[in-house]
This record gives structure tokens, sequence and C-alpha cells, in this order.
């Protein structure tokens, strides 16, 4: 029961510490990850708070996991749909507020927080192992159910059409393309490159020493 409660903790502060990841990338304005480049698309063309579209738009994608495969829906599912939108969109308007003039070298120090923030919380947030986000559910549906190729491939395709997405539908609100590297950019390609060491790093040291209630 002990463990059982831990990891449901560690479930939730990986989503919450994920929403604070996802203000500082928006307002460092390098892109964001895939996912929520095409979310920042969304948002441009729909008038409803981030928070809100977030909860609908995985609402969509969890009808994708009923059908096809439901073990891959858990507290965690449930948690990120509820919560990470809401807390995403409030650390972006805080840092709004609090960094209104933000220059270069201080964006940069936001990216490279949001990314060490990220991999952080998506450390807490699988090991935990208490289901996936909608997202990452569709490409391991596919990869597993269909078949038709390895994951890291369907995660690719995916995560390509998400951006294709999001900048089209950017584009399509008439937004100026100054803005589109909130959508896409450095920080896009980093989180596609660099993630996975850093939260290997932060399953060794910090996720799973976590989980097993010792230090290391």
């Amino acid at each position: 029961m002990e463990k059982r409660n831990r990891r449901i903790a560690m479930s939730v502060m990986g989503v919450v510490i994920c929403g604070l990841s996802v203000g500082l990338f928006k307002r460092a304005s390098f892109g964001v990850d895939p996912f929520q480049s095409f979310m920042s698309g969304l948002d441009s063309v729909i008038p409803v708070s981030f928070g809100t579209l977030y909860v609908l738009v995985n609402i969509c994608l969890l009808l994708f996991s009923l059908v096809n495969d439901r073990s891959k829906i858990g507290i965690a599912t449930l948690v990120n749909l509820f919560l990470l939108g809401y807390i995403a969109d409030f650390s972006h308007k805080f840092l709004l507020r609090v960094l209104p003039d933000a220059g270069f070298a201080v964006r940069i120090v936001l990216l490279i927080a949001g990314i060490v923030i990220m991999c952080l919380a998506s450390a807490l947030y699988f090991t935990a192992d208490l289901g996936v986000s909608t997202y990452d559910a569709i490409s391991l549906i596919i990869a597993e159910k269909w078949k038709p190729a390895p994951f890291r491939y369907c995660r690719i395709a995916c995560d390509l059409l998400c951006v294709i997405l999001g900048v089209g539908l950017f584009l399509l609100s008439g937004q100026p393309v100054s803005g589109l590297a909130a959508v896409v950019g450095a920080g896009t390609i980093v989180t596609a490159f660099f993630m996975g060491p850093l939260i290997e790093y932060f399953n060794a040291h910090v996720a799973r020493p976590l989980l097993e209630g010792r230090s290391r």
C-alpha cells in the first residue's frame, strides 16, 4: 500500500511539474514539444482558455484508447487530462506577468529550466507506471496493436504530424510569422534529441530511488 501511495504521489507530482515546464517553454518562445506545438496551434484558432482546450482535446484522444486498448489508461492518465492544461496556462500567464520583457538570455534560461523540469516530471510520471497520457497512448497502441513499425518510428510519425498541424493551424489563424517560434523552434528540436538521456538520468537518480523509498 505504501508503494502504491508513492506511485500516486509521483504521478501527481509529475503532472504538476510537467505543467509548470510547459509554461516555461511557452514563455521562452523557442518552441515547445511536438504535442504542445499542436496544442499551441489549436489554441490560436479556438477561442477558449488553454486549460479547457487541453481537456477537450485529451477527451477526444482518450476515446481512441477506450476503443483500442484500455490498459494504457490509469490514474496518471486522468490526472494529466484534467490538471496539466490548467497548470500550464497558469504558469505561462504568471511568467508573462513577472517577466513581461524577457530578453534573449532570460529566455535561454527559461528554455533550459523547462527542458530539465520536463525531463524530471517525465521520469516521475513514467516510473510511477499508473497509465500514460492520452497522446503517449496513441503511438504505443499503434505500434503494439497494429504493428506498422517499431514504437520509435510510430512516435516520430505522431510527433511530426503534430508539428505540421501546429504550424498549419498557427498560420491559418492569421498570426504573424514572427510568432511561430512559440510553436516550433530550437526547443522542439532539443526535446526530440536530449529528453531521452535526461529522463533516464532522472529515472536512475531520482524517480526509482524515490519509488523504492531510498536515496542515492
